[in-house]
């Protein structure tokens, strides 16, 4: 009936981090100038439940790579973090906005000059380059392309048509006397008329007819035609 006895001591230590688990993408991407909403982390331990604080902030407004993060402290002092890396990218290009008339019409030979454009961007200013040319000398349909790059690289492209056109007729002038006179039974001849035109040279031609057998009066129409269908006239009374 003799007993002895001996103790142990046995301590229950926590030495083990919280394991803290990024929910969501990582790296998670966000397009300049949009909201980014985190989607956190969660924590698991020995201990019980637990919560995470995040510390780090993403600047939508800026290009660039970010870092968040995750935190969690258990009773015991122990620590465990995790991070996630937003990169703030830049995928959209300028809008562009031409000003002014969108197809634009210019006259043949007159002045052309060009309204431009606009153009806007989430990076902030950028400008715009034209490339093409108008050639006012010449019928025809020309094509102007408004580009503009941004910091990222991004690219737009506008373009506005230009239409040359022909609306004015040749102007005709009548040469020598008008009116003309011409005695009875006399040879009469005529002196023609000349015309110009903005589409370079072109031809006169005459209808009408002077009866030098018959006293009266006599009309002489001279017609220059050019090659937009313009028509010029004007008459002679012999």
């Amino acid at each position: 009936g003799n007993s002895g006895s001996a103790t142990r001591t046995v301590n229950v230590t926590d030495t083990t981090a919280p394991v803290v688990t990024v929910i969501g993408d990582n790296p998670a991407t966000v397009e300049l100038g949009a909201v980014y909403s985190d989607a956190g982390a969660t924590v698991s331990d020995a201990s019980g439940s637990l919560t995470a604080i995040t510390t780090g902030t993403v600047d939508t407004s800026t290009v660039g790579s970010y870092t968040l993060t995750y935190t969690s402290t258990d009773a015991s002092g122990n620590s465990g973090s995790a991070t996630r890396t937003v990169n703030v990218t830049d995928t959209t290009a300028p809008t562009i906005t031409v000003t002014g008339d969108n197809p634009a019409t210019v006259e043949l030979g007159a002045a052309y000059t060009d309204a431009g454009a606009t153009a806007t961007d989430l990076s902030g200013t950028v400008t715009v380059t034209t490339n093409g040319n108008v050639n006012v000398d010449k019928v025809g349909t020309y094509t102007l392309t408004y580009i503009s790059t941004d910091s990222a690289g991004n690219t737009a492209t506008a373009t506005r048509t230009v239409n040359v056109t022909d609306t004015t007729a040749p102007v005709v002038t009548v040469t020598g006397t008008n009116p003309a006179t011409v005695e009875l039974g006399a040879a009469y001849t005529d002196e023609g008329a000349t015309a110009t035109d903005l589409s370079g040279t072109v031809t006169v031609v005459t209808t009408g007819t002077v009866d030098t057998s018959t006293v009266g009066s006599y009309t002489l129409t001279y017609t220059s035609t050019d090659a937009s269908g313009n028509a010029g006239t004007a008459t002679r009374t012999v």
